[in-house]
Parts: C-alpha cells; sequence; structure tokens
C-alpha cells in the first residue's frame, strides 16, 4: 500500500476505515493504552474556542473530537466531516450524535463556503490523506481570519534508547491487536508504515506555515510518537 499515491491511495485508505469502523474506536484505546483521549482533550484545548463558535471536525471517524469539542463547550456548534460512510453512520448513531451536523466530505476538497469556520481540527487525518498541503489548504480556507487550526497525529518516533521497543509495538502489537479484534492484520500493518514514512513534527510544523498559519508550535506525546500541533489563520 506504501507505493500508492493519489486516487489510489485515497480509494484504499476509504476501503480500509470502511472495513474497521466498527472496531476502529475500541483499537484505539487498546493500541494507546487509553492516552488518546488525554490528546483529544488537549487537542480541543488549543483551539480556544469562543461560545457559539462554529468548528469544523475533519476526518472525523466517528466523531470522538466532535465529542470532546461539545463536552468541553456546550455551546459550540460543531461540524463533522469524514470521506468514510460506515465512520459517519456509526458517529450519527452515538448518544449525543444529533447535536453534531454530520457530512460525508473529502478532506481536500471540502464543501464549505470560504471564512465559515472559527475553528477546525482533526484527529490522525493529515497522515491519511494523499496531499497534506492540499488538506491544510482547505482548512486554511474554510477558516474565518484569525480562526485556529489543530492537528493531532502520528509522527515518526525519534532516535533514541525507546526506538526498538516503540518499533516492537508498531510492527508486532499494533498488528496482532488488528488481527484478533478487526479480524483485519492489513489495515493495522497500514498504521505503523504510514507513522514511520509521514512527516516529522518538525516538517508539518514547517508545511502548515507554508500554507498561511502563524504562531505554529507543537507537542510531542507518547514517547515522541504522536505530536499536537496548532497555527492561526492571519488576521
Amino acid at each position: 500500500m506504501t507505493d500508492l499515491s493519489g486516487t489510489e491511495r485515497a480509494q484504499y485508505v476509504q476501503r480500509m476505515f470502511g472495513r474497521i469502523a466498527p472496531r476502529y474506536d475500541l483499537l484505539n484505546r487498546l493500541m494507546t493504552l487509553g492516552q488518546d483521549i488525554r490528546w483529544r482533550r488537549e487537542a480541543v484545548r488549543h483551539l480556544e474556542i469562543e461560545p457559539g463558535g462554529l468548528i469544523l471536525d475533519g476526518g472525523t471517524g466517528t466523531g470522538d473530537l466532535a465529542f470532546e469539542v461539545l463536552r468541553q463547550h456546550p455551546a459550540a456548534r460543531v461540524v463533522a466531516s469524514d470521506f468514510t460512510a460506515e465512520m459517519v453512520a456509526l458517529g450519527r448513531q452515538r448518544p449525543g450524535g444529533e447535536c453534531i451536523a454530520w457530512v460525508i466530505a473529502d478532506a481536500q476538497c471540502l464543501p464549505f463556503a470560504s471564512d465559515s469556520f472559527d475553528g477546525t481540527l482533526s484527529g490522525f487525518l493529515m497522515r491519511n490523506v494523499p496531499d497534506v498541503d492540499m488538506a491544510l489548504g482547505e482548512q486554511q480556507r474554510v477558516l474565518k481570519a484569525g480562526g485556529r487550526l489543530v492537528s493531532l497525529d502520528t509522527t515518526p518516533p525519534r532516535r533514541n534508547l525507546l526506538q526498538p521497543f516503540i518499533k516492537f509495538h508498531l510492527h508486532y502489537i499494533v498488528p496482532l491487536l488488528g488481527r484478533i479484534i478487526a479480524g483485519d492484520p492489513e489495515a493495522y500493518t497500514y498504521l505503523p508504515d504510514s507513522t514511520e514514512q509521514f512527516l516529522t513534527a518538525e516538517k508539518l510544523a514547517e508545511r502548515m506555515g507554508a500554507a498561511g498559519f502563524r504562531t505554529v508550535d507543537f507537542v510531542r506525546r507518547m514517547f515522541g510518537t504522536v505530536a499536537i500541533h496548532w497555527g492561526r489563520k492571519d488576521s
């Protein structure tokens, strides 16, 4: 799969996430030892949402980030978009799903007017899009001036004493969980491969700057294998 690009890559990822949708959230908890919940809380805090703000959760999956926005900011208005229909269908059925506007959409071609949202965020989206610059450009386009973007995603592990243990987890534990829980080891072989081949945290920050975001910064989590980035659209 790693040699695919463009439309072929997008179609592969869409089919894969459609297959694993029923077990996706459970596997996220198991793979991260529940830490993904804390990362999402932190990501939402970096949005600095104003009361009544309109927020886009791009690549929402079943809506974990969208629901977290409402948990922290009950007055916010939230749109959750994803290009995998199976994920969106599951999100709609979750308790409180009626409080979120669900949209099936490609993160590289968002069906929203420019300057619409007060904030955009995504969880584990950028690693999966064929063109990171295009996805960042779309989020920049739909943001209002002064609006913030937040991205939570994996990042290649740095070289240190923990690297052998991290690689063991990525290449043995994660596919094993995928085989046992989801019955789809191929999908959970894709995860470590796409993590190791994705942009470093520093490179993603550079791409955000090139897309027109300012005051870009990030923090690493999970022994440096996860990063939360944020930036602001010029006012």
